[in-house]
């Protein structure tokens, strides 16, 4: 897939585009300065193979971001979104939170998961202030400097724009 001008929001010269294998240097990169306990590239690797739709946020032709989500039946997972430390507080991780939602919406899925650190407050925060509501947690489902760390699971529905049409009962 080509590249898709994200710049609705005021980001002129931000795009996101497929994530390909030859991106995997760049996006390890990122995810090692983001988190304690990043992905591998094979992990990475698993999900292209996979067909998992990722994509890469880019701005000025610099990848500044990047996201992996699972859509299968009517639910959609994301596996990992993340935006270079150095970009964050930007808007960039809501706008690629948003970009999943929709894709997700778009693969007609019903509803959306993900996990996140209970140590990641702004990560919380930006997810309750999209719509995502705290459905559960993972016990000891993080690696963590001492051990282990819990997952708070967060879920939205989504709500098809066909629903308004629909005729009421």
């Amino acid at each position: 897939m080509s590249a898709v001008a994200v710049d609705a929001d005021g980001f002129a010269g931000a795009s996101l585009r497929s994530m390909r294998e030859s991106d995997l240097d760049t996006i390890l990169a990122i995810e090692q300065r983001a988190y304690p306990f990043p992905w591998t590239r094979g992990i990475f690797r698993d999900c292209l193979a996979a067909g998992y739709p990722a994509w890469v946020l880019q701005e000025h032709g610099l990848s500044i971001g990047y996201a992996v989500i699972s859509v299968a039946a009517d639910e959609a997972h994301i596996l990992n979104i993340c935006i270079a430390p150095e970009r964050q507080g930007r808007g960039h991780g809501r706008r690629l939170l948003r970009m999943l939602v929709k894709l997700a919406r778009d693969l007609g899925a019903a509803r959306i998961f993900l996990e996140v650190r209970p140590s990641n407050p702004p990560a919380i925060a930006l997810y309750h202030d999209e719509g995502f509501n705290e459905i559960g947690r993972r016990p000891r489902y993080y690696p963590a400097r001492d051990g282990r760390e819990d997952a708070l699971v967060m879920a939205m529905e989504l709500v098809h724009e066909d629903i308004d049409k629909m005729p009421p009962l």
